[in-house]
């Protein structure tokens, strides 16, 4: 089972690689974090070299449908968090796949 990352994990390894205190580093992250979560609210792109760019996306009302009952429903108006990863970090996800023991492939392209 895969682990998920978390703000600690995150923390922990600036600890662990920058040489700052653990505190210091619980701080950096959180910080950085904050930047991108405010650029992000402010309706900014915000691109991570090597990694991918998150965007904020303007989604137009419109008219759905309850799948269990077939009724209209009015679906608002509302911004949508995009994240696009780049290509340096497709190529890493895709090596890291050749590179596993199950040999199977995707075989998606973009």
């Amino acid at each position: 089972m895969s682990e998920t990352l978390t703000r600690q994990n995150l923390a922990e390894a600036v600890y662990a690689q920058v040489g700052l205190s653990r505190n210091e580093s619980a701080d950096l992250v959180d910080r950085v974090l904050e930047e991108v979560s405010v650029r992000l609210v402010r309706g900014e792109t915000v691109k991570l070299s090597s990694f991918g760019t998150f965007a904020v996306r303007s989604k137009g009302g419109r008219i759905g449908r309850n799948p269990k009952t077939g009724q209209e429903v009015p679906i608002n108006p509302r911004r949508v968090l995009v994240f696009r990863a780049s290509h340096v970090l497709k190529a890493m996800i895709n090596e890291g796949l050749a590179g596993s023991d199950t040999g199977e492939s995707t075989g998606e392209t973009k």
